[in-house]
């Protein structure tokens, strides 16, 4: 036998697409086994690598919270599938087809839940278990740590369901011309919960654990918005911001809401937590609508030129692959249109010599990433009735974000009919922040809440 033959004893296929049954494989090819979160001794090495699964389905399998012996090696499947993943949310939000792979994929601990292709190698070393990670792609480092850290939880993946329906605004019809704001994700770049917390042996965090249960509005992913409003052809669907668990937050709110176009999207600055998911766009581009628009400052583009350059120029793209089509359109800080929407830039610092934006449309003013507003700005938060606000922590303001104490600072000084704060961390205990914020309704007047990822608020544009 070659020294390639001694080596591997079997194989084992990794980026299925959503065709590819994982249970009919099983079945039909008894030696094709490999689903994310699976491990196969597949070949030798100084110590026997052992099969083990750990995530959701993990209980189900019977590998759940398998200890290995300290001499042995392993190889973990964390993410098995392609760039788009599965399900895709452009399949579970088609009203005319039902794909059954994508339909199986949403179940808790279903074999077809592929993410973006991942392994992890894990050996002893000289000071312990070394873990060597191959690849972390957008979708997603995060997500593959929540499914081995909370393999006895259901798949936070697929909470999305049990979310919206927690939050009382799944299945809500609205009549045809009420328009609405509905808030995609209200939390940091990390994203609660933290992996770093629900690892950490020494010190539980109650915030991220209350986050890893399905249904807690403490769980949070990256901010974003969607505004829904009646157009000249049917409802208009504009988003704000696409950072890098758009696919995931997508996954939750769109099936259960009946949002499946995104007619524009509208970047507020180009950190990856508003830029991220520019690639998971490929899944409408490719399946449901010809192109997206996209609405950048000239600033933020110039990063995105270099970040999504094969999305800016597709002369780069290798032909036959099927990559987000973007249109885009660089703005100033004076107010566009989009799809008969007027839309006012509300430009704000976002940490020293850092300029962000953010969007007033009708009365509602959105400033998701602030650190100083500046005094021409606002004359242009007049008369808002709806504020949705930067509130990173309860104590104190970080250099990039107003904390709790500024932000309320803020909102005496614009004044709106009501605020809803966003961008917050797991120091931001939903129920115990807004116990107290409550209560300046009582002293002061001031309806004043944390927002929520699902979040559903009527408005007047």
């Amino acid at each position: 036998m070659s020294e390639v033959g001694a080596i591997f004893s079997a194989a084992v296929t990794v980026r299925q697409r959503k065709g590819f049954d994982a249970d009919g494989a099983l079945k039909g090819i008894s030696s094709t086994k490999e689903y994310d979160g699976w491990i196969e001794a597949i070949f030798s090495v100084p110590a026997p690598v052992i099969a083990r699964q750990r995530k959701g389905s993990a209980a189900a399998s019977g590998d759940a919270g398998v200890q290995l012996p300290a001499h042995k090696s392993e190889i973990i499947f964390m993410r098995t599938g392609t760039s788009e993943g599965i399900p895709r949310v452009s399949c579970l939000t088609n009203p005319s087809k039902k794909c059954p792979v994508c339909t199986k994929a949403v179940e808790p601990g279903n074999r077809n839940n592929r993410l973006n292709t991942s392994m992890l190698i894990r050996y002893p070393g000289p000071s312990g278990i070394c873990n060597i990670l191959i690849d972390a792609g957008k979708l997603h480092l995060y997500q593959c740590g929540m499914a081995l850290v909370i393999a006895p939880l259901v798949s936070v993946l697929v909470t999305f369901a049990t979310s919206a329906a927690a939050s009382g605004d799944a299945g809500v019809q609205l009549p045809a011309h009420q328009s609405e704001i509905i808030f995609v994700g209200t939390g940091t770049s990390e994203g609660i919960p933290r992996v770093s917390c629900l690892t950490n042996p020494s010190k539980k965090c109650p915030v991220c654990t209350k986050a890893a249960e399905p249904g807690d509005r403490n769980k949070r992913l990256n901010t974003s918005m969607l505004i829904r409003y009646p157009g000249p052809s049917g409802r208009c669907n504009i988003l704000i911001d696409a950072g890098k668990f758009f696919y995931h937050s997508a996954l939750r709110w769109f099936p259960s809401y009946g949002i499946r176009t995104i007619d524009a999207v509208i970047i507020t600055h180009s950190h990856a937590d508003a830029i991220g998911g520019l690639d998971d766009l490929r899944d409408w581009t490719n399946n449901v609508q010809p192109h997206i628009p996209i609405y950048v400052a000239k600033r933020d583009f110039e990063v995105m030129k270099k970040t999504h350059y094969y999305l800016v120029d597709t002369s780069e793209v290798i032909p036959g692959a099927a990559v987000s089509d973007l249109q885009f359109n660089v703005i100033n800080e004076e107010p566009f249109v989009v799809h008969d929407l007027k839309i006012t830039p509300l430009p704000v610092w976002h940490g020293p010599g850092y300029r962000s934006l953010g969007f007033r449309f009708g009365n509602v003013c959105y400033i998701s990433d602030v650190s100083e507003i500046p005094e021409e700005t606002y004359p242009l938060l007049e008369d808002c009735e709806i504020l949705i606000l930067d509130a990173l922590r309860p104590d104190r303001s970080s250099p990039t974000h107003f904390g709790l104490p500024r932000a309320l600072e803020e909102v005496r000084k614009i004044k709106p009919k009501r605020t809803l704060f966003t961008g917050m961390m797991h120091l931001m205990d939903h129920e115990k922040v807004n116990e107290g914020l409550t209560k300046l309704m009582e002293t002061e007047g001031l309806d004043i809440q944390l927002s929520y990822d699902g979040l559903r608020v009527p408005v007047t544009l």
